[in-house]
């Protein structure tokens, strides 16, 4: 019985092998019964997870110098860990923890490192790193680290552009991060072109609120173009089980009195894509704020504006925008891209309320100074002399930084003396070429189209203006002027086309070469300015007297022309056709110190006696015309009205003032066409002697007096 004992024990072991035996066998036979794509497939898994779990057990520590080699081959920087190292699946994003990491900056920079760490340790999504354009991190944490961005000086080359060290530097792009904890982390940012440097410091802190796990707070100076700013701001990086995953922006940017808030959510700690932002923005001068965008902005009065801010690819959306500058509001939206790497802005705005002192600035005027004296602010004192055309330069350096797209339509302007309303504007800039392409508005009853070219591409400044005034009610247009609207049926049309030269609107004008031309229809005019441009006493008295004219003038046709030649503006012609006179003007003006020297002079049809049948001068400045009613002809018939009255009767003396009434009426086809004075001819069809040349000469034929030459040299060249 004892000797029966060992073979009943090894019976049950040698059952146990033959057992693990027939399962090896059936499993060779399953395995040799698959199809090959399965057993290939299944070799592929059994590998990857031999990897994985050697790289998990060993936490990939042996991975160290191969990654520092593969990588700094791939970037063409020198990568170096100096500490622990750990590269592993975990268990399906990969863990990257490193400690004394830096990268090496490139030759030029004015940093060593592109970027530096104590500690980075980084939860990195496999796939983003295979098949996405950016890297994807669920979580990141540095200590103490640093990054240099920076732009060489000719803006070529910057530092984050990695691979080929004389490639060309690319935009920056942020990995993906979720989630983030930053101890002791800065960043520096140079760009010399855009005259911008930042300095920025990160922290983590506990978050307060239970809806949020951490806290990262920023904070940093700078300044751009000279102008310093201040930075502050926190993102709540969210618990997702409470707060569903969402980070939570605020922000605070500062230069002097212009404050830029940002507040909102975002899905990821850089993932700026779809984030729901809120922006509101306020300071004395919105020029100051586009000046951080590198783009030009004429100056306005105080402004405060809210808006919604996404990011939609490469563009910057801000969306229902609304708010005031001055006293004018404003709604609509406004994008900022960067197409080529070059800053376009695009915007479709809307005013329902402009006030005309916040159209100032848009002109070169100082609002400023319209808003405390009005109408006088716009004058300024040169040399002794007032002039009224705005001496602001064109910002031509700050707009060849970018380009530009907007649409801009005004209900109403509010202005006493300004009847313009339903401004419709299209904008355009294009690498320096600004066209305000049509430019239309409605103006007392009638449409005003302009077409404004200002090229600064090259200098000086080109500026071509094409500005059209469709058929107005004279009645509304000139009321202020005492044209009674009642019994008036005349209408005006005009048309002007310059070329100038020059970076401020003055200069532009003072060099401008073209034509300007008003046109008056057949119709009627109700006013006694008329009858005191033609002076004819024997009608103007009794009617004056009269309290109100008891019937209108009937104007036949009518043209003011004037040919702009290097800024001087000569009648060309000054030619107006009515019942009973033929009124015409000679002389012109100058842009270049805003003289006015122009003769208007009526002829009756009809004799009539007690008629001056002698010139009003035009004269003074823009911004401050005169009126010689008398003039030295005037004076001289009135001497010779005194002999008469001497030598005869008192009758006589009359006749010092008769007017034969031999006056040529106008044929008013030249007339209505705007042709030019050698064009003109009267009804009979013979040329006119008696409207000048195109000259700013004051006789009849054009010519002008020696004395007269070098008198009008002084006042419209400013030649002593």
């Amino acid at each position: 019985m004892v000797d029966a004992e060992p073979e009943m024990t090894e019976r049950p072991t040698a059952g146990r092998g033959a057992a693990v035996r027939r399962h090896a066998t059936r499993a060779r036979e399953r395995w040799r019964r698959l199809p090959l794509p399965v057993k290939i497939l299944l070799s592929i898994l059994g590998f990857l997870f031999a990897i994985w779990l050697i790289l998990f057990i060993t936490k990939g520590r042996f991975l160290k110098r191969p990654f520092e080699q593969i990588v700094s081959s791939q970037l063409e920087r020198d990568v170096r860990v100096g500490g622990d190292f750990q590269l592993y699946f975990a268990p399906f994003t990969i863990k990257l923890l490193a400690e004394k990491a830096r990268i090496a900056n490139l030759p030029w920079a004015s940093q060593p490192d592109l970027f530096r760490a104590d500690l980075i340790d980084a939860r990195i999504a496999p796939f983003s790193l295979l098949f996405g354009d950016r890297a994807r991190l669920s979580w990141l944490e540095l200590r103490n680290g640093a990054v240099d961005l920076e732009w060489s000086r000719d803006h070529k080359q910057n530092t984050w552009t990695l691979g080929d060290p004389n490639s060309d530097g690319e935009p920056m792009t942020w990995p993906l991060i979720r989630q983030a904890r930053l101890a002791g982390t800065t960043l520096r940012y140079r760009d010399p072109q855009m005259q911008l440097n930042a300095d920025i410091g990160f922290e983590t802190v506990r978050a307060k609120d239970t809806r949020f796990a951490s806290d990262v707070r920023l904070s940093g100076t700078g300044n751009m173009r000279g102008k310093p700013f201040d930075l502050k701001g926190s993102l709540l990086s969210p618990n997702a089980t409470v707060s569903g995953g969402k980070n939570s922006l605020v922000l605070r940017a500062e230069a002097g009195a212009t404050v830029v808030d940002v507040t909102g959510t975002l899905r990821g700690a850089t993932e700026l894509e779809g984030s729901d932002l809120q922006l509101v923005t306020r300071g004395p001068n919105l020029s100051l704020l586009f000046d951080f965008l590198g783009a030009a902005m004429p100056d306005t009065r105080r402004y405060r504006f809210t808006s919604a801010l996404t990011k939609v690819g490469d563009e910057w959306r801000f969306t229902r925008l609304k708010g005031r500058f001055g006293d004018s509001d404003l709604t609509g939206r406004f994008t900022a891209s960067l197409p080529n790497d070059r800053l376009l802005l695009t915007a479709d705005l809307a005013t329902q309320t402009l006030d005309i002192i916040d159209v100032a600035p848009f002109f070169g005027y100082d609002p400023a100074k319209i808003e405390q004296q009005g109408a006088a602010g716009a004058i300024e004192t040169v040399q002794g002399t007032p002039r009224v055309l705005p001496d602001t330069p064109l910002r031509v350096e700050a707009i060849r930084n970018f380009d530009a797209r907007v649409q801009y339509k005004v209900k109403k302007v509010r202005a006493q003396y300004v009847p313009i309303s339903d401004i419709d504007l299209s904008l355009k800039l294009d690498r320096s070429v600004l066209t305000l392409s049509p430019l239309t508005f409605a103006m007392s009853g009638g449409q005003v189209a302009s077409d404004i070219e200002i090229n600064a591409r090259g200098a000086p400044v080109r500026t071509t203006y094409d500005i059209r005034l469709a058929p107005t009610p004279m009645g509304t247009l000139l009321a202020r002027w005492g044209v009674e609207q009642s019994g008036t049926t005349g209408t005006i049309k005009g048309r002007i086309q310059m070329t100038g030269l020059g970076d401020t609107l003055h200069d532009s004008l003072a060099t401008s070469n073209g034509r300007i031309a008003v046109i008056l229809p057949a119709g009627t005019m109700w006013a006694r300015n008329v009858q005191l441009s033609e002076l004819d006493i024997g009608t103007f008295a009794t009617k004056m007297f009269a309290g109100k004219l008891k019937e209108p003038v009937q104007i036949n046709c009518g043209l003011i022309a004037f040919t702009v030649r290097n800024g001087v503006a000569a009648a060309d012609p000054i030619l107006i056709d009515t019942k009973k006179n033929v009124m015409i003007g000679r002389g012109g003006f100058s842009f270049r110190n805003e003289r006015l020297d122009i003769a208007f002079r009526a002829d009756s049809k009809k004799i009539s006696l007690f008629s001056g049948q002698s010139p009003i001068g035009i004269n003074g400045y823009f911004a401050k015309p005169g009126m010689a009613v008398v003039s030295p002809e005037l004076m001289a018939r009135g001497g010779a009205a005194l002999g008469l009255a001497v030598v005869g009767t008192p009758l006589a003396a009359v006749l010092a003032f008769a007017d034969v009434g031999d006056a040529k009426g106008a044929a008013c086809g030249p007339i209505l066409s705007g042709a030019n004075a050698v064009a003109q001819r009267t009804k009979r069809g013979n040329p006119r002697d008696d409207v000048g040349q195109g000259t700013t000469a004051k006789d009849e034929k054009g010519e002008g007096s020696k004395s007269e030459q070098n008198s009008q040299k002084k006042k419209f060249l400013g030649i002593f």
